[in-house]
């Protein structure tokens, strides 16, 4: 009988516990029966390890603001981890679209200044958004996008911060505050003013989608929105037009000095290279903005990836059966990258540039990579938007969303591996290791010698059609051309003579 009661207490003792060291159980307990997050807690109670932001609305119904509702007044307190703070009155509102659905009850939400503010050290500007990453379970996944962004120097890739937010002191969890995609000098550097804001724009591509206040026009077959100007007048309007469709005239006409004046190549290779690889569910819908600036059209910048890396449920569609899957190709074909992924010169500009950031896009899904450290530095703050704030990691919030695993870990063990398989599988596809040739070799033997001299004299004179693998191996000078000069240059690199270009380097193609 004493043993009995022994037992009972001791495991009452080890239920105890585990109940305090894992305030997990509890959470999940606490949804299970329908508590509300917003009773979960009221103010910080932890050491700040991320900036805390704290909003108030006038009415004190933020919690419960829908989209609908608009802009509310608000007072805010944005407090950094060096303990500098900042407050001020704002407007504030829920944003998003399908985000901002009614069911979603961790809402994405924009706040707005009076004047422009320096915030967390981002950069001055009136407008910033606070991303909820509610349909990733991971938290992390517009984390990777944007560092990799980043990596790729795409211009104006928005600047970000990991937060912890309140609102009306209800602990909302873990959010990402982003600078908004709009113009601006220490936004996109875009000058939609001059020349009556004929000058330079920004647009968005928008499939089917149909706003209120928002202008559209199509070009090309596609449906764009005028971003910036956002209200343009009918005159800036048809210029915006007419120039897309100018754009997308040159594109489909397969000349490439004139697409490359067109467009910037360059742009358009590492914006479609960030989208191919992460299989961005919304690539052929939405968020995807393009600028026009100084006569040239550039691809980006990014914005809006909780819907990608595996993050599509397969049963919902072909396109989110092909996002879920790390393997096949998903970004070519779309908006835009229709008109141009169809040329193989592009696709060798998008092996130049994958090559060139291979060993980080690598690390994202290796062990202690990427992904590993980011979950290691925002630990806490993911276990609290999991557990204080009350949130469910297996909530499956949209049916064109992959149902989460149970766990945190198996969410985050998922995403990892898919990175991993994502870019093995690329690797293979576009032979990215495997094509190359050495600078000089014409002839094709593996080394550079008077033989290649020899054959580059054939083809000079013609006893030998020179076809691209030969211009490739043999334009020295990068001209696009074969001439006499080309043989020269290797001439005197065999007889040792000092030369102007790298004679036998492997160049991968």
């Amino acid at each position: 009988m004493k043993h009995k009661i022994f037992s009972k207490r001791i495991i009452s003792i080890v239920t105890c516990a585990a109940l305090i060291l894992c305030p997990f159980a509890l959470s999940v307990s606490a949804n299970a029966e329908g508590i509300d997050p917003s009773e979960r807690i009221t103010e910080s109670s932890w050491e700040m390890s991320v900036p805390q932001i704290h909003v108030f609305t006038e009415n004190g119904n933020g919690t419960t603001l829908l989209k609908e509702d608009g802009y509310q007044t608000a007072d805010i307190t944005i407090k950094d981890t060096d303990g500098s703070v900042l407050t001020d009155s704002v407007q504030f509102k829920v944003r998003g679209n399908t985000t901002a659905l009614s069911w979603i009850k961790k809402k994405a939400y924009t706040f707005k200044f009076g004047k422009k503010k320096d915030v967390l050290g981002l950069g001055k500007g009136k407008k910033w958004a606070l991303i909820a990453n509610a349909f990733d379970p991971t938290l992390l996944r517009n984390h990777i996008a944007f560092d990799l962004a980043d990596e790729l120097g795409l211009s104006y890739t928005s600047k970000k911060k990991v937060v912890e937010v309140w609102v009306d002191n209800s602990f909302r969890g873990c959010y990402m505050l982003f600078e908004p995609v709009q113009e601006g000098k220490e936004r996109v550097d875009i000058d939609i003013e001059s020349n009556d804001g004929k000058k330079d724009f920004l647009i968005e591509y928008e499939k089917t989608r149909e706003e209120e206040d928002v202008t559209y026009f199509t070009a090309g077959g596609l449906r764009f929105i005028s971003s910036e100007p956002e209200e343009p007048n009918e005159e800036q309007l048809a210029y915006i037009q007419s120039t897309m469709q100018g754009i997308i005239n040159t594109l489909k006409s397969g000349v490439r000095r004139d697409i490359e004046q067109a467009i910037d190549t360059e742009s358009f290779a590492k914006f479609y290279l960030l989208n191919e690889y992460l299989k961005t569910f919304d690539f052929d819908m939405s968020s995807v903005f393009f600028y026009y600036k100084d006569g040239k059209l550039y691809a980006g910048p990014p914005w809006d990836y909780d819907l990608s890396a595996g993050n599509a449920s397969p049963t919902y569609s072909s396109r989110a059966a092909a996002t879920n899957n790390p393997e096949g190709l998903m970004a070519q074909g779309k908006n835009i990258y229709k008109y141009i992924t169809c040329y193989d010169w592009f696709y060798d500009i998008v092996r130049e540039v994958y090559r060139e950031h291979y060993d980080f896009i690598e690390n994202i899904g290796a062990d202690s990579g990427l992904l590993d450290t980011l979950y290691a530095t925002y630990q806490n703050e993911i276990d609290r938007n999991y557990t204080l704030a009350g949130w469910s990691v297996s909530k499956w919030w949209i049916n064109n969303m992959m149902q989460p695993y149970k766990t945190y870990q198996e969410n985050f063990d998922f995403l990892k591996s898919w990175c991993n398989q994502r870019n093995e599988w690329l690797k293979n596809e576009w032979e990215l290791f495997d094509r190359y040739y050495y600078l000089g070799d014409a002839d094709g033997s593996g080394k550079v010698n008077i033989h290649d001299v020899t054959y580059m004299q054939r083809v000079l004179a013609e006893y030998v059609e020179c076809d691209d693998e030969i211009l490739r191996r043999s334009d020295i000078d990068g001209d696009g051309k074969l001439t006499i000069s080309d043989a020269t240059t290797i001439q005197q690199y065999l007889a040792e003579f000092s030369v102007d270009y790298e004679i036998g380097k492997k160049v991968y193609f």
